[in-house]
């Protein structure tokens, strides 16, 4: 089995991708979308979303990075997964299935759920732009409002070429609210060659093993989970016991460090703020400790309270 620390966009930044992988556990990280809309990027676009392209596409600890494109025009999809892999990302990974409005608004993302004929062109265009060597996988939804054509968007996927996919068991309408629909992803798996890798409400090693029965896969895409029990990883492989939350305390005080020498130091409060909401799924010591850091806008003043607790 694999574990793959999924594409948060706004939320798995290099930073945050630096520390869940060097907590161990995780095979595969997908980087945050780049969004191609009508032209090659300059390569410091690819640097800024994906930082460890400048260091052989791997984060601190070693796991790989797959870098994502998003994007729905065949010959600048094309274009920029070539300069992706030049720029040394092993592998490509396609997003039609981000559920942002802003996004979708534009047709991409989940948006291109609606045409399976336009997903086949892209990924078709992609696969035969990069080097047969490099992975070219797929992320989608089970469909924009409903679920009846999700083995034919998988089908389109795997005829144009692509080496793998990942299947958040969700419609774009549904958004992030339980359940996942596990069994759609055993249809498409059923109805598919290519390894299909199972992406949504996993939060425990007990979820794993319930998505794994019904889905059939073994392999496993977490991302919000990821950040709730920051050893998901390891818990869903069997390896650890969820992680006790005066490590979790440490976690948030690294994560602190990276984030406020960086150039999104600016961005620090409301990140760590949205990270200690996910936590508070977990661990309710993070619920009592989000409601102080709530009001807190200033980052020396949570990086003060944050220490004060460890």
């Amino acid at each position: 089995m694999r574990v793959i620390l999924a594409p948060m966009e706004g939320v798995a930044d290099a930073p945050m991708r630096a520390l869940l992988t060097g907590v161990g556990g995780y095979d595969l990280v997908i980087s945050e979308f780049i969004r191609v809309v009508d032209q090659l990027l300059p390569e410091k676009v690819f640097y800024r979303l994906c930082a460890e392209l400048a260091n052989e596409s791997k984060t601190l600890s070693g796991t790989p990075v797959r870098l994502q494109l998003l994007g729905q025009h065949p010959q600048w999809m094309a274009e920029n997964a070539i300069r992706a892999i030049e720029l040394g990302s092993l592998g490509v990974d396609l997003n039609f299935g981000c559920p942002a409005p802003m996004v979708n608004r534009s047709n991409g993302g989940a948006a291109m759920l609606k045409q399976p004929e336009t997903i086949y062109k892209v990924v078709k265009a992609v696969r035969e732009a990069v080097d047969e060597k490099f992975p070219v996988s797929a992320k989608i939804r089970l469909g924009w409002d409903d679920k009846s054509r999700c083995v034919e968007i998988a089908q389109a996927i795997e005829a144009a070429g692509a080496t793998e996919l990942t299947v958040h068991a969700r419609t774009k309408e549904e958004g992030y609210k339980p359940p996942a629909h596990w069994l759609y992803i055993q249809k498409i798996k059923s109805s598919v060659a290519m390894p299909v890798i199972a992406n949504g409400e996993v939060w425990s090693r007990e979820d794993y093993l319930k998505c794994q029965q019904v889905s059939q896969c073994d392999d496993v895409m977490i991302g919000r989970g990821a950040l709730a029990v920051p050893n998901l990883a390891h818990v869903i492989k069997g390896d650890q016991a969820k992680m006790p939350w005066a490590k979790v305390l440490q976690l948030l005080l690294q994560y602190s460090e990276y984030e406020i020498v960086s150039e999104k130091e600016k961005y620090y409060p409301a990140r760590i703020k949205q990270w200690l909401k996910f936590i508070a799924k977990q661990y309710s010591q993070a619920d009592e400790l989000f409601v102080q850091v709530r009001v807190l806008k200033k980052t020396p003043d949570i990086l003060t309270l944050l220490k004060a607790q460890v």
